[in-house]
């Protein structure tokens, strides 16, 4: 990886899916992973009830087995819930379901990133974009010294073989880089970008409730998530990996 890839000069930088996340890893800073539909939502939702949420890769085989080793649910896909295991990647079916202490929540792209992350790492969706914004400055973090690494997770075309970028997490993570570079932290090109269309944006919510992913779960009758997804500063907390889960840094 070429330094200049690295966006090394700027102290928030911005990029996309597991592949951005390695090239800017940075050992001093914090990674900020944007998955809006629905992983880092989901979080969000889960971890204001008081949950503590572990990342693990989607379809692995041995999370069964991880969830058992750390007391912990397992998630499952959202078509595959039932009233009697009510956990999966559903941020709506998580503001009803049955309290859980830990729940393991593997998802294709926001989970699999941040399991495979290693140094600081927190969440952020539309619903607490602000909260992480604050912690963040108030940990003096936005500085080549201690940069701000927000990757939008994107998702995956059907083959599994290549990212498709997501507007819902262009927004997601624009929301965070905007407010960012109103408290004068200094951006990479790429960051800057994201900002600039975030604000040039009038109407982020219904922008993005017509967009790709949400008319897939509209279309398999998940209009539910899209609704939460779009909370925009619903919750306060701020999601930080500790100890293989994901739990409120406030």
């Amino acid at each position: 990886m070429r330094d200049a890839h690295r966006q090394l000069s700027a102290g928030v930088r911005f990029d996309w899916g597991l592949d951005g996340a390695n090239a800017l890893a940075t050992t001093n800073g914090c990674l900020v992973v944007v998955d809006v539909l629905s992983f880092t939502t989901t979080v969000s939702v889960a971890v204001d009830r008081g949950m503590a949420i572990l990342p693990y890769p989607w379809r692995a085989d041995a999370a069964k087995a991880f969830a058992i080793s750390h007391d912990a649910q397992l998630a499952v896909g959202r078509s595959e819930a039932t009233q009697e295991h009510p956990w999966s990647l559903s941020g709506s079916a998580l503001l009803a379901a049955e309290f859980t202490p830990r729940l393991v929540l593997p998802s294709p792209n926001g989970s699999t990133i941040s399991a495979a992350s290693d140094g600081l790492v927190v969440t952020s969706s539309l619903r607490n974009g602000s909260a992480v914004v604050t912690w963040l400055l108030d940990a003096k973090y936005g500085t080549p010294e201690k940069p701000i690494v927000v990757i939008a997770a994107g998702e995956q075309w059907r083959s599994g073989n290549s990212l498709r970028p997501a507007v819902e997490d262009l927004f997601g993570a624009g929301q965070v880089l905007s407010q960012l570079k109103a408290a004068g932290c200094s951006l990479s090109a790429e960051a800057d970008i994201a900002a600039t269309v975030y604000e040039s944006t009038d109407d982020i919510t219904n922008t993005i409730r017509a967009c790709a992913s949400s008319q897939e779960l509209i279309e398999d009758g998940f209009a539910d998530d899209v609704a939460v997804a779009t909370e925009i500063d619903a919750d306060s907390v701020v999601p930080t990996l500790i100890n293989d889960a994901f739990v409120d840094a406030n």
